[in-house]
């Protein structure tokens, strides 16, 4: 009895297996369904404009053949090496100024009562809304010769011709820095509210002084978010156009305004696709390291 009360139970798994397998394929075309016009707008507006750039890096318009000699030529042509270097030398800079700054910032938002951490945190979410070009022109009435900084300055007595603030790295990488500084504020914050307090409790009734307990515990566990969030803003610091164009006035060519000259002035669209085929690769390496990095975190 035990035999056949097994092999009916059996019998009735394998029935219940085979007739929701057509209902699990229903429900996968029905998903497909349903995620297709996401699919085909994600391929038409980001896909193929990227796709299209990769093929006009490679493709000769003489003879409409596969070509890589522009590699050579852009390998060849030190100018665009000058720029590139220039331009990650100015992103790491901003990266590192926005490290100095957020850091210790998030840390002393952590520290204050509920208002205080809203109006704090109110403050750096505002800088999203308003717009970067006008964010921009706002450093010029700041920076200027005439600007703020630099009449305060000599009202103050401390210098007596205005300093240079803007038309040059300088101004560029305070308004990349202001652009850029709450991309990392807020995930090291969220991180740094997250933490167990139980841990520094801990620490602290085995003897240990709030340095090292910070030194120890606290900032070994918010540097995988520190780090990804230091590489989120050195890739989109790679990118910018407005901020060095306006600040720079044209005197710190950076990848997107040497991409600019490469369009709108000498219209060679088959050099400018390579530059952005090789800052698509070098951004593409290092947000494989920024989710690698994310995923250890989490």
């Amino acid at each position: 009895m035990r035999v056949e009360a097994t092999s009916t139970q059996d019998a009735a798994a394998r029935v219940a297996a085979a007739s929701s397998r057509p209902r699990r394929a229903e429900r996968r075309w029905e998903l497909l369904v349903l995620l297709m016009p996401m699919l085909l707008l994600a391929l038409f507006v980001f896909d193929l404009p990227i796709l299209n750039t990769a093929y006009w890096s490679i493709t000769d318009p003489a003879t409409g053949g596969i070509t890589w000699r522009r590699f050579g030529d852009f390998l060849a042509t030190s100018s665009y090496g000058r720029v590139i270097w220039r331009t990650f030398l100015i992103s790491l800079e901003v990266t590192l100024i926005c490290v100095v700054l957020g850091y210790p910032l998030a840390y002393w938002a952590t520290k204050l009562g509920p208002r205080g951490r809203m109006v704090v945190l109110g403050l750096v979410v505002t800088t999203f809304w308003v717009s970067i070009l006008v964010r921009t022109y706002a450093w010029i009435v700041i920076l200027g010769s005439a600007g703020l900084v630099n009449r305060s300055l000599q009202w103050a007595g401390l210098i007596e011709t205005p300093i240079a603030f803007l038309y040059n790295e300088l101004g560029i990488l305070i308004g990349m820095a202001n652009v850029l500084l709450p991309f990392l504020i807020l995930p090291v914050f969220a991180m740094m509210m997250s933490v167990d307090k139980r841990l520094l409790q801990v620490a602290e009734t085995l003897g240990a002084s709030r340095m090292r307990i910070f030194w120890t515990v606290f900032f070994p566990l918010t540097v995988p978010t520190l780090a990804a969030s230091a590489i989120l803003v050195f890739i989109l610091s790679l990118g910018f156009y407005i901020t060095p164009a306006v600040l720079g006035g044209g005197r710190v060519p950076m990848i997107a305004n040497m991409m600019d000259l490469l369009i709108n002035r000498f219209a060679r669209w088959e050099m400018a696709a390579v530059v952005s085929v090789v800052l698509m690769a070098i951004t593409l390496s290092l947000y494989a390291v920024y989710q690698a990095l994310r995923e250890r975190r989490q």
